[in-house]
C-alpha cells in the first residue's frame, strides 16, 4: 500500500497543470466636456461590462453638472479647471489609471451597450492585437474624409483603416507609454500613426452604428485643423515629407537616367539610323545621371528608415520605390541578353542579340497555341551515338509543323526527330553533316523566324498514329505561301487525320495504303477535280477530303514525280 502511495504521488506531480492567466485590470476612461446628458449613461452601460475594473471621467473644465453626474453613477472624476482638449484629458486618464488595458470612450454616446464596449476590449485580452480602433455607421465623418484620409494616403499610404479618427480606443497601458498624445482632437490620429511607425499591431473593429451630437461647422473647422497639423508634424517628424518631396525627385531623376541608359542600348544594337557616337553619348549620359541618383535615393532612404523606430515602413518605401525598381529589373533584363550574346574570339568581343519571336496566329491555321513566343535556339552538334537523330525544342517542332518520330531528309541524309534532352529547352541539336549542308556551325544562334530559311529544302515524313490506323504525310519544307489546303481523312466514317499544307498548281499527288497506290488527287487551276476522293480498301471504307483555305504554311506536299503524297497503314 505505501509504495501505492508513492508511486501515485510522482504520477500526479508529473502531470502538467495550465498555469493560471495574469489577470488583467482594465479602466475606462471618458473624457467629458459638457456632457451632463448623455455623461450618466455612459458610466451605467460601462459598469455592466463584468472586467472592467474602473471608471475615471475627466470633466475637462465643463461648466454644467457633468461632474456630478458622472459622480452619480459611480465613475471616478478627474477635473480640469479649464479646458484642455481632448488630447489632454485622455493623458490625465490614462496618467491616473491603475490598470493593465484602458479604454478610451466618448462621453456623448446615446445608444452605446455592453457589447460595443467589450468588442474594443476582447480582441487586447486575448492577445489579438496591442491596441484596438472602432469603426462604426455614423451620419458624419466629414473630416475624416475630407482631411484625414487624403493625408494620411498621401504620407502613410500603409494605413488604410475606415475611420482614422474614431474616438473609441483601447490599448495596454505599457504601449500607451511609446505614444506621444496630442493635446487636442489630434490625439486619435497621432495614437494612429505612431502605433503604426513603432510596429505596435493595431486592429480596427466594427461596432456597429453609433448616436452622437453632430458638432457645428466651427468645430468641424477646429478639429480639421487640428487633425491636418498633426499628420503634417508627424509626417515630418518620420521623414515622410523628405521621401515625397526630396525622394521623389531624386527617384525621377534616376528614372530619366536608367530610361536614357535604355534608350542609347536600344539604339546601339536595333536603331541602325542613328549614328553609334550618339547612342554611346545617351548611354554615357544616363548612365551617370542613373548612378548618381540612385546612390541619393540610397542615402535618404537609409536615413528615413532610421527615423522609423518600428521599421514599419515597408509599403510605403515599395510604393514610392517601384517604379525606379521596375526601371532597374528592365535595364538589367536588358542588360543580362546583351550579355547572353556576347561572343570573344581571336582578341575581339562581338555581341549579337538574338530575341524570340512572337507567334500570333490570326487566321484559322490549326495551332494548339494561337498565341506563343518561340526561339531563339542555339546549335550544338550531336550527342555520342546519335548521328542519325535531330533533337529538336518543341516550339521549333511547331514551327516546322513536325512532331517527335518524324523522318528528316537533309542533303540525301535521313534522320529522326526526338526532343531536347531535360535542361537543354532551346538547344538544337544537329550532326555535323546536317550542320555542313544547312550551313550552319556549332555555336550559332538561330532565331524562330530564320527556322525555315535554314531547313528550307528538307524533306519531312510526317506521321500520324491513332489505335487502328498510322497515317504519313510527305512535304518539303519552303517558303511561306498564303494559300494552302486542308485536308481531312475519315476511316470507316470517322475522322483520322486533319491537316493542312500547300499544293502546287496543275499537279497530281498520289495516295497509298498500306503502300500500295489506290488512287491521286489533282490540282489545277487552285482547286481540286474533285473535292472528296472515297474508295474501299479490305473491308475499310476510307474518304478524303479538300477544301482551300486562307491559312498560311511552309508545308509543300510531294507531288507524283517526287514521292508519295499521302500513306495510310490499317
Amino acid at each position: 500500500m505505501y509504495w501505492f502511495l508513492v508511486i501515485l504521488t510522482f504520477l500526479l506531480a508529473g502531470i502538467k497543470t495550465e498555469k493560471p492567466k495574469k489577470y488583467q485590470k482594465i479602466s475606462v476612461i471618458i473624457p467629458a466636456y459638457n456632457e451632463e446628458d448623455t455623461v450618466a449613461k455612459v458610466v451605467e452601460v460601462v459598469k455592466k461590462v463584468s472586467f472592467v475594473d474602473e471608471i475615471i471621467v475627466v470633466n475637462d473644465g465643463s461648466s454644467d453638472n457633468t461632474t456630478e453626474e458622472a459622480e452619480k453613477a459611480g465613475a471616478i472624476v478627474i477635473t480640469h479647471e479649464t479646458n484642455k482638449g481632448k488630447g489632454e484629458a485622455l493623458f490625465t486618464g490614462y496618467k491616473e489609471a491603475e490598470c493593465d488595458i484602458i479604454a478610451f470612450i466618448d462621453a456623448d454616446i446615446y445608444n452605446l451597450t455592453s457589447k460595443k464596449v467589450e468588442a474594443m476590449i476582447r480582441p487586447i485580452l486575448e492577445g489579438k492585437a496591442e491596441i484596438t480602433k472602432t469603426k462604426f455607421a455614423r451620419e458624419s465623418g466629414r473630416v475624416t474624409e475630407l482631411t484625414a484620409k487624403p493625408l494620411l494616403n498621401f504620407f502613410f499610404p500603409e494605413i488604410s483603416f475606415e475611420q482614422p479618427l474614431s474616438g473609441q480606443f483601447a490599448a495596454r497601458k505599457e504601449i500607451l507609454k511609446k505614444i506621444n498624445f496630442e493635446k487636442d482632437y489630434g490625439v486619435d490620429v497621432g495614437i494612429v500613426i505612431d502605433a503604426d511607425v513603432l510596429g505596435i499591431s493595431i486592429l480596427e473593429v466594427d461596432i456597429g452604428a453609433i448616436q452622437h451630437d453632430m458638432s457645428p461647422l466651427a468645430d468641424l473647422n477646429l478639429m480639421a485643423n487640428e487633425v491636418v497639423r498633426t499628420i503634417i508634424n508627424r509626417a515630418n517628424k518620420y521623414g515622410r515629407v523628405t521621401m515625397i518631396d526630396d525622394i521623389g525627385q531624386y527617384i525621377r531623376m534616376a528614372i530619366v537616367g536608367l530610361s536614357l541608359v535604355i534608350l542609347g542600348l536600344f539604339t546601339i544594337f536595333f536603331v541602325k539610323f542613328v549614328p553609334l557616337a550618339i547612342a554611346v553619348i545617351l548611354t554615357i549620359i544616363g548612365l551617370i545621371l542613373a548612378i548618381y541618383y540612385i546612390i541619393k535615393v540610397v542615402v535618404q532612404s537609409i536615413v528615413i528608415f532610421k527615423k522609423t523606430p518600428g521599421k514599419n515602413i515597408v509599403r510605403s518605401f515599395i510604393k514610392i520605390h517601384f517604379p525606379m525598381i521596375i526601371s532597374i529589373i528592365i535595364l538589367l533584363l536588358m542588360i543580362s541578353t546583351f550579355i547572353g550574346a556576347a561572343h570573344f574570339d581571336n582578341g575581339i568581343l562581338s555581341i549579337e542579340p538574338n530575341s524570340r519571336n512572337l507567334i500570333i496566329y490570326a487566321d484559322n491555321t490549326p495551332s494548339n497555341n494561337a498565341i506563343s513566343a518561340r526561339g531563339p535556339y542555339t546549335i550544338d552538334t550531336a550527342i555520342e551515338n546519335e548521328y542519325e537523330q535531330i533533337r529538336m525544342p518543341s516550339d521549333a517542332m511547331m514551327t516546322l509543323g513536325v512532331d517527335i518520330n518524324d523522318t528528316i531528309v537533309i542533303n540525301n541524309n535521313e534522320y529522326v526527330i526526338n526532343e531536347t534532352r531535360p535542361g537543354e529547352p532551346d538547344i538544337l541539336r544537329l550532326p555535323i553533316d546536317a550542320q555542313k549542308a544547312m550551313e550552319v556551325q556549332t555555336g550559332s544562334v538561330i532565331q524562330n523566324s530564320r527556322l525555315k530559311e535554314i531547313f528550307g529544302g528538307a524533306g519531312i515524313t510526317h506521321n500520324f498514329n491513332d489505335e487502328n490506323s498510322s497515317i504519313s504525310e510527305n512535304y518539303i519544307i519552303s517558303s511561306r505561301d498564303k494559300v494552302s489546303c486542308k485536308y481531312e481523312v475519315f476511316i470507316d466514317n470517322a475522322s483520322t487525320v486533319s491537316s493542312y499544307g500547300i499544293f502546287k498548281d496543275n499537279c497530281t499527288y498520289d495516295i497509298t495504303v498500306n503502300g500500295e497506290q489506290v488512287t491521286s488527287v489533282t490540282y489545277i487551276n487552285k482547286t481540286f477535280i474533285d473535292n472528296t476522293t472515297e474508295f474501299a480498301y479490305a473491308d475499310h471504307e476510307i474518304k478524303i477530303t479538300f477544301e482551300n483555305t486562307n491559312s498560311t504554311s511552309i508545308k509543300q506536299f510531294l507531288r507524283q514525280e517526287q514521292n508519295i503524297f499521302l500513306n495510310i497503314n490499317i
